[in-house]
Order: structure tokens, then sequence, then C-alpha cells
């Protein structure tokens, strides 16, 4: 409870934005709620409309939760069962204090609000265990303790590693590059058995730079249209060396453990629920958060549509991007996940919930 007792006491007076209209609005920013001067801000009831659209998702993420880390589960208990006891009386958003939660709106990354919304999912990469045809482009694991430094991207491209830590080949640069990005995926072997799921491992330990805003800079992409579909048909318009070229501007490398098939797990080795998990900035928004998050609903384009949904999710995994006020949603495996997570790059306002302690409860009643 320390993270969050400091912000009891930031009930603090805002004046509202003047001039709304001149906001964007393309990615779903709601300007309406004036200046925040905290992180989080203690308030009486979310300022949106609504219940939430995945209750039994997130009942079902809950489960999973107590049955793969109960150290995790006892943590947030008390909070888990207010929520489901709200739940079962309709979930309506004015009714939360009835139920003794308290409610945190997040500042968002331009202090009025705007929390940030990307999405992740688990890709399914056709691979085999030897190099063969058009199965050339290796896979990793994670090296031992020989390499006082692990060689960037360009290097490993190149072969410079030693060939003990091929876990498998690919068909495809750019999917082996796109499962980095996730973190983890389903790898079919093509040998009728189940498929092999590639955890993370580990990384290189060289910075991180974003391959999307690569391709803006260099004027492949325009800004507008950058997701991952987008970045995926500019390789597959281009040879290897040019998608190389450009995925060797990020010298940050992701290898992988292969195991047996498995749910897909996060960083805190809880399987997720598509929509209803999020990978957080752990620094900000600790393990086994629930958050009620106002979601953009986009279209099958991957444009606004103007509308919200109102979704019950926890954090559950981490991101080396995800910093601040950012949320990585995870949306399932597979292609189509992977093609509405892509489009993630939007809006929305989310309200932390926390079971008040009763000392609290008794001192504002």
């Amino acid at each position: 409870m320390k993270l969050w007792g400091k912000y009891l006491l930031c009930g603090v007076v805002v004046s509202l934005l003047s001039a709304c209209h001149l906001r964007p609005t393309e990615q779903g920013q709601q300007y309406k709620d004036g200046h925040f001067t905290q992180d989080f801000r203690l308030v009486n009831t979310p300022n949106a409309q609504g219940s939430p659209v995945n209750a039994g998702d997130f009942v079902t993420q809950v489960k999973l939760i107590s049955e793969s880390s109960p150290q995790l589960y006892a943590n947030q208990r008390a909070t888990f069962n207010a929520i489901e006891n709200w739940m079962q009386y309709g979930g309506n958003i004015r009714n939360l204090a009835q139920f003794g939660l308290l409610v945190y709106q997040m500042e968002g990354e331009d202090n009025y609000g705007n929390v940030k919304f990307t999405g992740y999912y688990t890709p399914i990469l056709q691979a085999r265990h030897i190099k063969q045809g058009e199965f050339k482009y290796p896979l990793y694991q994670m090296p031992d303790q020989a390499y006082s430094r692990l060689p960037d991207r360009a290097a490993i491209y190149n072969g410079v590693l030693d060939k003990k830590w091929i876990i498998g080949y690919s068909n495809s640069l750019i999917d082996n590059f796109l499962m980095e990005v996730q973190g983890s995926g389903y790898v079919d072997f093509g040998d009728d058995k189940l498929l092999t799921f590639f955890g993370y491992s580990g990384k290189n330990g060289h910075v991180y730079r974003s391959i999307g805003k690569v391709l803006i800079d260099s004027g492949e992409i325009p800004q507008e249209e950058i997701s991952m579909r987008a970045i995926r048909q500019w390789a597959e318009k281009h040879n290897e060396s040019e998608v190389r070229q450009i995925l060797e501007q990020n010298p940050s490398f992701v290898f992988f453990k292969p195991e047996p098939y498995t749910a897909v797990r996060g960083a805190s080795a809880v399987p997720l629920v598509a929509k209803a998990s999020v990978a957080s900035d752990k620094a900000l928004v600790p393990p086994g958060t629930v958050l009620l998050a106002e979601v953009p609903i986009l279209d099958n384009l991957g444009k606004f549509t103007g509308q919200y949904r109102m979704h019950l999710m926890v954090a559950l995994d981490v991101g080396g991007a995800i910093k601040g006020h950012h949320f990585d949603i995870y949306h399932g495996v597979g292609s189509l996940a992977g093609e509405m997570a892509g489009f993630y790059n939007h809006y929305g306002r989310v309200w932390i919930l926390k079971k008040a302690l009763s000392g609290f409860l008794a001192a504002n009643q």
C-alpha cells in the first residue's frame, strides 16, 4: 500500500481545459478532465459511462492468477473479491464505492488523463529444426557467460554467434523480428507435433530502437499509417538486404527458450487472457494491479470509431518500450490477433481500482 498511500491526499481542484476542439482526436484523446498534477488522482467515481464488457474474461484471468501465482493473488485478494462482488451486482461504475473500492485516475502521457494504449500478441512462426530451403533464418537461445558482451543485431545476423545456440530456422526474417517485439511466440516445426512455445529468455543488452520510427523517419511509411501490418507489408515489398539494413538499425536482440506447448505467460508467470491483461511499467503500476480502462474502439482497418468500451484488466507483463502512462494490451494468439494488436497506438483513460482499508472507509463515512 505504500505506493498508493502518497496519492490519498492529492484531491487537487483543477480547471477545465479550454479550446478542446483544437486538440487532435483521431487517436481517441479526451481532453476534458483538466490538468493533473499527480500520477494518480483519487476520485469519487470514474467520469465515464458504461460497465465493463469483459467481466467473464476478467474472472478467468483472476482464476489463472490464483492457480499460477498464489502470492500475487494473495496480495490482491481483497481487491479481486470486491470487484467480483461489484460485477455480480451489475458492474455499474457509479457504485464502486459501495463495494469499498477506491478509484485513482491516471494523469496520462499529457497530464490531461490521456493514457496511451498499444497492443501485442503471440505469433505463430513456421520453422524447421535444421537449415533447409527457405528455412534459413536462425532463432537463438540465450548464450551462456562465455561472452563478456553479447554482439549487436548486425553481428548476430552476420553469424558471429556459435551455431550451438540456434534453436530453429524460420522462413522469414521479419517474422523472427516481430516475434522478438512480442517477446514470445509459438513455433510450428511442420512435424505434426504440438506447437512449441518459444518463451523470452533474455536480450543482448544493446539499446532498443524502434523500427517503426526508423521507417517513419526515412520516409518509408507515413506516421499515420504505421502498424505491425504496415511494417510487414513494407518488408514483403523489399529484398532481404534492404530489410536487414532497416532491422539492423535496432541493435537490441531477443533470445528465446523452447518449451513444450504451454499457455502464453507474461513476466508474472501467469497465463494471459486476451484483453484482460496488459503489460505495464511496473515501477508505476505494479504486477497484479487492476485497471478499469476506457479503451478506444477501432474498425477493421484500424481507424478510431469515436467510441470506447470499458474493460477490466490486470497488469501481468512488462515490456522494454512500456514506460510511464502507457499500457500494452494483450490480444491473443495468431495472425488476426496480431493484426488488431498492430493497429493500436491510441489514447483512452484508465482508473486504478484498489480495495480500501477499513480505517480509510471509517474515516470517510
